[in-house]
């Protein structure tokens, strides 16, 4: 199996350089930064691997338009560079999604697929079918790994001393991205998995040494919406590879992040974003600065403020 390397990210870099923020570190305190990648236009760092991603595709393919499945972030993300690049998109989400995120990824012009939760793959495959549409999954693809490993360059070129980068983990293409990227250029800066405890299968595979499968069910209980996927054979190759650790957090801390990142910081994090905060205010970590990335700052109106009360 081909992992991508240092050379793919920085080619994503000059491809998606015109579509996103390069977002600044932000001082949390005097041991953390936060990368608050909820700048993004979309609200989420899922805009880098997606332009990535659509920007690669023959033009004689982009007629046909793309599919994607997602939890959200990635639908938005999708809809959204499909937009920019004049492409038809076609997301399926389950029906837990938020629908904050439902709404957004229609708002960029996107035809919204709702299913059960375990058939979100299936009726993306169906629709790639019936449209001879290019599949654009939220993190089995090296293009999208690609792109999200843009986050980490940016990390290293900003601050560079950074010891530690937190990131959170879902089905791994941010970390795996991340991880290329810093390990390439700086192979002594520890990257650490994050995860909430009810959706733990990653740290569990990375405990065992190899993937450890949580139903869906199971991995839905956490409110961090964005983190209830799991890696895939490509992405835990990555993470195999690069990632020195993981760390796991309670529902309660990070309720606590979300709103500490708000007060502290100004800025507005969905759960999903708030766990490497979590996991700094709570773990004993490594010696020297550290970086959160805080990946996503898509929250229900409702839910923010009963944190925020």
């Amino acid at each position: 199996m081909r992992l991508v390397t240092l050379e793919d990210v920085r080619t994503a870099a000059a491809a998606i350089a015109r579509h996103v923020v390069h977002t600044p570190l932000l001082p949390f305190d005097s041991g953390l930064w936060i990368k608050p990648e909820c700048l993004q236009p979309i609200g989420a760092f899922k805009q880098r691997g997606a332009v990535n991603a659509l920007s690669r595709i023959p033009s004689e393919n982009r007629a046909r338009g793309v599919v994607a499945y997602s939890s959200g972030n990635h639908a938005q993300a999708v809809a959204y560079a499909a937009k920019t690049l004049g492409m038809p998109a076609a997301i399926v989400v389950p029906e837990n999604t938020p629908q904050l995120k439902i709404d957004a990824t229609r708002a960029h012009g996107a035809e919204v697929f709702i299913v059960g939760i375990t058939e979100r793959e299936s009726r993306a495959a169906e629709l790639v079918e019936e449209r001879g549409a290019t599949l654009i999954p939220p993190f089995d693809h090296p293009d999208v790994i690609a792109g999200q490993g843009t986050v980490g360059l940016e990390i290293v070129n900003d601050l560079p001393d950074v010891a530690t980068i937190l990131v959170p983990v879902s089905g791994g293409g941010l970390i795996a991205g991340v991880a290329t990227a810093v390990k390439a250029l700086r192979p002594d800066v520890r990257v650490i998995g994050v995860e909430p405890e009810l959706a733990g299968d990653a740290s569990a595979s990375f405990a065992a040494g190899e993937r450890v499968h949580w139903d869906a069910h199971d991995r839905a209980r956490t409110i961090a919406d964005g983190l209830r996927a799991e890696p895939s054979e490509l992405t835990w190759a990555h993470i195999s590879e690069y990632v020195d650790d993981f760390i796991t957090v309670s529902e309660d801390e990070i309720r606590d992040a979300v709103n500490q990142i708000a007060r502290r910081t100004r800025v507005v994090s969905e759960p999903s974003g708030a766990v490497p905060v979590a996991a700094y205010l709570n773990r004993k970590l490594p010696a020297g600065p550290a970086v959160a990335v805080v990946s996503g700052g898509n929250i229900e109106p409702r839910l923010l403020a009963s944190i925020l009360g």
